[in-house]
């Protein structure tokens, strides 16, 4: 969506917009699917991931349809522009991708078997672009939260990029960070919980077809 015509490259920190110190729009109190809220402080024992895989519209849906996920919310990461606008994002000049926060109970759901959705939902061998869907913003991304998150995340991709090779796919490019000096942007209202507002609008997720190995991380 906003397609551009040159060639995807993230901005340095020099060349990135400025962007502003508070947002210019307040989110929604609630999930408009589960109820919760969509911001924090979160009830003690929930556990946040973070995950960037193309358009954050498939992406969050994928996840508030997973048993175990408390809430859900999209917003913009990895980048330099704070409290960035969509359309800002949209000309790969603030360095964020398109991103899904994930609020999940680990005693329902373990952040193994959210990395194991992540990987299958999209294709993580393509850069900077999602189908169709060209641009910085859409890269792969795993934002972690804890060493056990970074230490699962890292040893799912490897696992996974196995069974990738095996079926004849390139090399994984999904940039795995701490989520620590990467905050996370909520994005606009509209953006948030999309395709449940819009049960017809646009979704480019789709993955490679191939399985992640259960267990791995």
């Amino acid at each position: 969506m906003f397609p551009h015509r040159r060639t995807p490259q993230l901005p340095t920190p020099e060349e990135a917009l400025r962007g502003r110190p508070v947002p210019e729009f307040t989110v929604p109190d609630r999930h408009t699917v589960l109820g919760n809220p969509l911001l924090g402080p979160y009830p003690e024992g929930l556990a946040v991931a973070d995950f960037g895989l193309g358009c954050f519209w498939g992406a969050e849906r994928k996840f508030w349809q997973t048993d175990g996920v408390w809430t859900t919310l999209v917003g913009y990461q990895g980048g330099y522009t704070e409290n960035p606008a969509y359309e800002e994002v949209c000309t790969g000049l603030t360095g964020h991708t398109e991103a899904v926060r994930v609020v999940y109970d680990p005693k329902s759901v373990t952040y193994a078997e959210l990395l194991k959705l992540f990987w299958e939902s999209h294709d993580p061998t393509q850069g900077f672009r999602q189908g169709n869907d060209v641009g910085t913003q859409y890269r792969s991304a795993v934002y972690t939260h804890t060493p056990d998150q970074a230490a699962a995340a890292e040893a799912s991709r490897e696992a996974y990029q196995k069974v990738l090779t095996a079926a004849g796919h390139g090399g994984i490019t999904t940039e795995i960070l701490p989520a620590d000096g990467r905050p996370f942007y909520p994005a606009e209202p509209a953006h948030q919980q999309y395709l449940d507002k819009n049960p017809a609008g646009y979704c480019g997720i789709g993955g490679t077809g191939v399985s992640c190995p259960v267990g791995v991380a």
